[in-house]
């Protein structure tokens, strides 16, 4: 047997002996341009790209030399106007040729003040007697409540009050609009609460009630009643595009692959066009997914997009790169082993985890079990998180800067994403101080959901719980390396499972500099162990003037293949 020698290549990584788990000076390169040969991809991955035109330069700068020198009455073309097809000319010309402004919609005036905290009964009575519209007060109050997206609280002292005053009857409408408050801020218990009155009271439902039940059970354990309340809306009517959209990620992101391959066919079928979105969740799962029929079918998307001209956004542009690169040598061009668990692996160890870690003899924990228990149940009652933060530790990543504005950076860059974060804290964090503003806390608990424990209690038995319990695809930021958790595991083999685990989980984020946008570095894609396809080795190995230590991976590979 004759194996030839490829090619040798250092990476930056995630595991190495840095405080903050950035990258170190001399181990940056283009995530973009994938010219070195050697290797494997994706092992950097960061929520930025850069562009290229190509556009001819020699001729874009005559173009504006001509125009800086045309005479006054030249019909030359000034170079600050783009192609009438290029991306943003028709803002452009909308600014240059505003609109009368004597068109103008005049702003609704505000006849009451809506109410920022729940009301009792005498302060609801109140209310309406102040209230000078024409309109109805109750159906009024609940539109201008959904139109602001109001407080799930105050909207349902709204409810308490009319159901007091109609003997315990509130009309479907109010129904609609709470529950369009609860889709809105994702609390699913509420959801499930409007769903079962609704189903006592009604024997169908109009698709737009429909429509937010759907949306509302999709992150939850309830979410295959999602697919039954569709059916409802085919009797008498086609599904939206949004419709199919929130079945299917509700199916992606339960890993029911078939069920969500099978309702975009159906979509198709309907000469429906995908929401960019939907396409886009195809393919983050799909850089987990280490199969040829589901590549195939990701291969099959692409060519739907040619076919029909359609663009994708940044967002989803950086999804397909990431698929793309993901776990392949490019000495060689073979896939290599995901990091990701198998779905038998993953429970054993969440078990394993919950057992000696979270309810279990860890010496390292100063939880009390009341509050255990506390922290269960608000997230029992929560749907499944994205993103886990750590946030005294976030927030002490940068020692300069403020702590509550550096946890608001990193909160607001999430929730840009549409991520669902949970942010673990202790009380003493809402204490406005020089270092903790009171509005900037505020704001973090307006974009994620917060569990504040008390000062004495230890962060990370909550944070891996939480993880855990969201499902293979959350997330968890921390710079802790959790290796006194990993200790108190009792086997070597489950210490393994958790070291791969948290290799594939545990996001990084990158030095910042004051002003500048925070950057995350993707956890990793691939195991770092001895690998072999049959014909070829993938050989992780050390350094021998680099030290590394017990919880660090080596970042060079040998890439042997066999010569044919």
């Amino acid at each position: 047997m004759t194996f030839c020698f490829t090619g040798i290549r250092s990476f930056p990584k995630l595991w190495k002996n840095n405080p903050y788990l950035g990258l170190g000076p001399g181990h940056s390169y283009n995530p973009l341009f994938l010219k070195d040969c050697y290797g494997i991809r994706n092992q950097q991955k960061l929520f930025s790209l850069q562009t290229a035109s190509p556009q001819n330069t020699k001729a874009i700068n005559l173009l504006s030399v001509k125009a800086r020198y045309r005479r006054k009455g030249s019909s030359e073309i000034s170079s600050e106007f783009p192609h009438l097809f290029a991306a943003g000319a028709a803002k452009k010309r909308s600014q240059m040729n505003p609109q009368s402004k004597d068109h103008a919609l005049p702003p609704v005036s505000n006849i009451i003040q809506l109410p920022t905290k729940p009301l009792n009964s005498e302060q609801w009575d109140k209310l309406k007697e102040d209230f000078k519209g024409k309109a109805n007060f109750e159906n009024w109050i609940i539109s201008q409540m959904a139109q602001h997206n109001s407080s799930v609280d105050v909207a349902k002292s709204l409810l308490a009050w009319v159901a007091t005053k109609n003997n315990g009857i509130v009309s479907y409408n109010l129904l609609v609009k709470y529950l369009y408050l609860c889709v809105f801020h994702k609390q699913t218990s509420e959801v499930f609460d409007v769903y079962e009155i609704m189903k006592a009271r009604y024997k169908s439902l109009e698709s737009g009630a429909n429509t937010l039940l759907i949306r509302g059970l999709i992150h939850s354990d309830r979410w295959r009643e999602a697919l039954v309340l569709l059916e409802d809306i085919k009797k008498v009517m086609t599904p939206s595009k949004k419709n199919y959209n929130d079945c299917i990620q509700g199916a992606l992101l339960h890993q029911d692959v078939n069920i969500a391959w099978n309702l975009y066919e159906e979509l198709l079928s309907h000469d429906l066009v995908p929401m960019m979105e939907t396409l886009k969740a195809f393919f983050d799962l799909g850089k987990d997914i280490k199969d040829d029929q589901y590549s195939n079918k990701l291969l099959d998307i692409l060519l739907y997009l040619r076919n029909n001209q359609l663009y994708p956004g940044e967002s989803f542009a950086h999804s397909i790169k990431t698929w793309f690169e993901s776990g392949q040598c490019l000495g060689c061009g073979k896939t290599i082993e995901s990091i990701h668990l198998s779905p038998e692996e993953y429970d054993f160890l969440k078990r394993k985890i919950l057992r000696d870690v979270i309810d279990g003899g860890d010496q390292y924990r100063k939880t009390t079990p009341q509050e255990l228990k506390r922290f269960q149940n608000f997230v029992k009652y929560c749907p499944p998180f994205d993103i886990v933060i750590d946030g005294l530790n976030v927030a002490k990543m940068f020692p300069k800067a403020r702590e509550s504005q550096v946890l608001l950076s990193v909160v607001s860059q999430l929730a840009k994403q549409n991520l669902r974060v949970l942010v673990l804290g202790r009380k003493h964090m809402l204490n406005s101080r020089a270092k903790w503003k009171k509005d900037e806390m505020e704001e973090v608990q307006k974009l994620a959901s917060c569990f504040f424990a008390d000062n004495i209690s230890e962060d990370d038995p909550f944070l891996l719980y939480a993880t855990l319990h969201s499902g293979h695809h959350c997330k968890f930021i921390t710079k802790d390396l959790l290796r006194d958790h990993k200790a108190c595991l009792a086997d070597a083999k489950t210490q393994r499972l958790f070291f791969k685990w948290q290799q594939g989980h545990q996001l990084a984020i990158t030095n910042r500099f004051p002003g500048s946008k925070i950057t995350f570095q993707h956890s990793l894609s691939y195991d770092t162990v001895v690998q072999t396809t049959g014909d070829s080795w993938h050989i992780p190995y050390d350094e021998d003037l680099v030290e590394r230590y017990s919880y660090e991976v080596p970042t060079k590979w040998l890439c042997l293949h066999r010569r044919t």
